[in-house]
């Protein structure tokens, strides 16, 4: 059925893809099977963006869209990683309330149901916390780390997960779409918008195939994103740690003085005096390369980099782009061929 009118879709799912042409066939079917056996059956959409995705990622999702009205796709001509990549898929999104999925079935998509209808129950958005995580040891134990470190600096619950598996109201995404940055965690606008967060435990599955994207260094990318594209906290601790050390410092002088006012032909010790200066060196050089994240990240924004950029949909609508106006000028681009 035609689908022109924003107000005909109540639910929108929007999936990052990326490595991802063997699942999504099966992807599509599972959330098909889900959601026309429910109260959204005939008024829900998939979203599938295409993260540059280097396999025929983006062939399958041309195909599954002419096989299925539901599902609408656009292609980003540079890989800007999952957060910017749903931003895409965010800005597209029609439904009242919004899901945020991977694209690898680790997410159970029976789960969605729940995730709406607390919800239509009146919160503004819903995390999933997994009973039993799939993933390997260093991801779950990067998880509790990211995780202690967010309610550190986001001030978010300590008992929240923040899930890439979540739902949320239109209102909400459209306040998140208003960050314009290229540097995009998600769950830090999230948490910054609203204290209406809730969660539901749910079952976490095994990859269908393939192997994770996320390596080591794009998760620590993940965490700097979090660390300093939401947060003023390291700049605070660089702050704190140069006021300790200054401290630390002072104290040290004055014991260097009484020490040769009591003991005159005592002679100052070589170790002592290269590890005081190695380490006021080693902290002088960590807090220069916080601040020079920060200073960075600033010149980006103030020098237009895009969030990310659609070069192709598998649908024709002049609705393409952000549903809210964003103050300042747009880092979102969008060239349809």
């Amino acid at each position: 059925m035609p689908r022109t009118q924003r107000d005909q879709i109540d639910l929108s799912i929007v999936i990052p893809v990326y490595r991802s042409m063997a699942v999504l066939p099966e992807l599509i079917a599972q959330l098909r099977q889900v959601l026309d056996n429910s109260s959204y059956r005939d008024r829900f959409e998939v979203v599938l963006a295409n993260d540059c995705s280097p396999d025929q990622s983006w062939k399958v999702i041309k195909e599954l869209s002419q096989q299925q009205s539901f599902v609408r796709g656009i292609s980003l001509r540079k890989n800007v990683g999952q957060h910017n990549a749903t931003m895409a898929g965010l800005s597209i999104a029609r439904g009242k309330i919004i899901i945020i999925m991977d694209d690898d079935l680790q997410h159970p998509p029976a789960a969605i149901l729940r995730l709406a209808q607390q919800i239509e129950d009146g919160f503004d958005v819903c995390y999933t916390r997994y009973r039993e995580r799939k993933h390997v040891a260093w991801k779950r134990w990067g998880s509790r780390f990211n995780n202690w470190v967010a309610t550190l600096m986001l001030k978010k619950p300590a008992n929240l997960y923040l899930s890439s598996f979540k739902a949320m109201k239109r209102e909400i995404a459209t306040t998140i779409l208003r960050y314009d940055g290229p540097y995009t965690y998600i769950d830090g606008l999230i948490v910054g918008a609203t204290n209406s967060v809730t969660a539901i435990d749910i079952d976490h599955q095994e990859r269908f195939s393939g192997e994770g994207n996320y390596n080591l260094r794009k998760s620590l990318s993940l965490w700097l994103k979090m660390a300093t594209g939401s947060s003023i906290y390291p700049l605070r601790l660089a702050t704190i740690a140069g006021f300790c050390l200054a401290a630390a410092s002072f104290v040290f002088f004055l014991y260097v003085i009484i020490e040769w006012l009591l003991n005159p032909n005592v002679q100052p010790g070589w170790t002592s005096v290269i590890a005081t200066v190695l380490f006021i060196g080693g902290v002088q050089t960590f807090c220069m390369g916080v601040i020079g994240e920060y200073i960075g990240r600033i010149y980006l924004r103030l020098n237009n980099t895009p969030q990310f950029v659609i070069g192709q949909t598998t649908f024709d609508d002049e609705a393409v782009g952000d549903p809210a106006p964003v103050r300042g000028p747009t880092k979102r681009s969008i060239a349809r061929q």
